[in-house]
């Protein structure tokens, strides 16, 4: 079992020479090698350092790139007119060229030495982190070792101070020092594990996941804007079905989402967990294909179980079905917001979203072709795909508004007509239609109606 280093351990250098590994310079955005380039001419030691690094020796294409430095942000930025300094907690300097963006970041140390800044620590949590260090210090005091790896401008080679090359080579995630004490810093690095293992498929180590079920709580003390951004990187940057599998397999979902976790343990074959991994499904396929994804799409999939459940129960206990949505709806938001703060302009949209659903099995005429012209239709219709697993009358819901928007006016308003009569008729494709069975569940269910038929001739083009 590998060792591992503690923060005032003595450091074992590894250089890689530049023949002898695969980091190319045409690889680095031009940005970050202007930075690296006028810091080195300065006299400043200039080396890009952690995921960028680490990717490109993996053969990824990063989109970010970082800069670590031994001069101070205020050095840093007499050298950039484009500088500016931002951060209480961490000060960096950020190097603008138009739409990219370089974070430079001075060399951090230990604290225990007579280096400039300042360090603050409560209950063992760093709440301002500004001692400048050596380039060990830095490389120690980083989170794993595969993020430790700097690429040094003055020879292109790469420099190793805690085995992170090994790792990269064993597809392993080891955490730099004594795992539990830099969970109890920064409480946020247990979900940086699971973002790393979902995102290169590495394993974690197990003296890095263990504390997990004793420290998991501590997530609840993280700020709770600092969890949103966290589970943006989590969730929307193409690896969210793994990543939502991670934190269930290390017990980290019942922290970070409360509401969820809930849900999941008292599913009863209604394949909440179906619909919470087709909704990460599409949206990683989104980003691969570099289509926009939306946040509010993302919490309205993982909150839906408990809102459904919500509304269903306020409805049997008598309230109007309406008001019902809406009071699910604000107490689940409200609830998961104390834990991941959900801006409100993406609340809103997920409210419309959910509120839109019983609305897809109102089929009176002026209903329908008011909901086809709701501009939250797309996402709301988006999601009710998603939710075609959860009986057959839903995947015949689903079928019909897809004929549906493809259809005339003169169509819908005929199948309409004839699923009014309740009268089994064949699909404009030619399939069995869904009035027939629609017609008993509504007999079951006198709150819906049924799917109407799609006949009426073949939906334009």
């Amino acid at each position: 079992m590998s060792s591992e280093p503690r923060t005032n351990a003595p450091v074992a250098l590894r250089v890689i020479p530049r023949d002898q590994h695969t980091l190319s310079r045409k690889d680095i955005s031009q940005g970050a090698l202007r930075v690296l380039y006028r810091l080195h001419e300065a006299g400043h030691r200039a080396c890009l350092v952690g995921g960028a690094v680490r990717d490109l020796l993996l053969g990824g294409h990063p989109k970010d790139f970082d800069v670590a430095t031994d001069a101070t942000p205020e050095q840093v930025k007499k050298l950039f007119r484009n500088c500016r300094l931002i951060g209480r907690r961490f000060r960096l300097a950020h190097v603008i060229f138009g739409p990219e963006i370089v974070e430079v970041a001075t060399f951090r140390g230990t604290g225990d030495g007579e280096e400039g800044g300042d360090r603050h620590i409560v209950d063992g949590r760093i709440v301002r982190d500004n001692v400048w260090g050596t380039i060990e210090e830095d490389a120690l005091r980083r989170d794993f070792r595969v993020n430790a790896l700097y690429y040094d401008i003055a020879d292109y080679s790469v420099l190793d101070y805690v085995g992170g090359i090994d790792d990269l080579h064993d597809r392993v995630l080891h955490l730099i020092g004594d795992p539990e004490q830099r969970y109890r810093e920064d409480p946020v690095r247990m979900l940086r594990a699971v973002r790393l293992a979902a995102k290169l498929g590495f394993r974690i180590h197990p003296s890095a996941a263990e504390p997990f079920a004793g420290l998991g709580h501590l997530l609840g003390e993280a700020p709770p804007a600092r969890l949103f951004d966290e589970t943006l990187k989590l969730f929307l940057a193409g690896h969210g079905v793994q990543g939502f599998r991670e934190l269930e397999r290390y017990g980290l979902l019942q922290h970070l989402f409360p509401v969820t976790a809930r849900v999941l343990a008292r599913d009863a074959g209604r394949s909440v967990r179906g619909l919470i991994e087709a909704g990460l499904a599409s949206t990683d396929a989104r980003v691969r294909e570099d289509k926009p994804v939306t946040p509010a799409f993302l919490f309205a999939v993982l909150l839906w179980g408990e809102v459904r459940d919500a509304a269903e129960a306020e409805i049997a206990a008598g309230v109007e079905p309406t008001l019902a949505w809406q009071r699910a709806a604000h107490r689940v938001v409200a609830e998961q917001s104390a834990r991941v703060a959900i801006p409100r302009r993406f609340a809103q949209v997920m409210e419309e979203i959910w509120a839109l659903q019983p609305r897809f099995e109102q089929f009176a005429r002026k209903r329908v072709f008011r909901l086809l012209t709701h501009p939250r239709f797309r996402a709301a219709y988006d999601f009710l795909l998603l939710r075609a697993a959860e009986s057959d009358y839903q995947r015949q819901v689903g079928e019909w508004w897809t004929w549906a928007q493809g259809a005339t006016h003169e169509q819908i308003v005929q199948s309409l007509a004839q699923a009014q009569q309740a009268e089994p008729v064949a699909t404009a494709h030619g399939e069995a239609d869904a009035a027939s069975a629609a017609a008993k569940k509504r007999r079951r269910r006198r709150r819906k109606r049924a799917a109407p038929a799609t006949t009426g001739g073949d939906a334009a083009d």
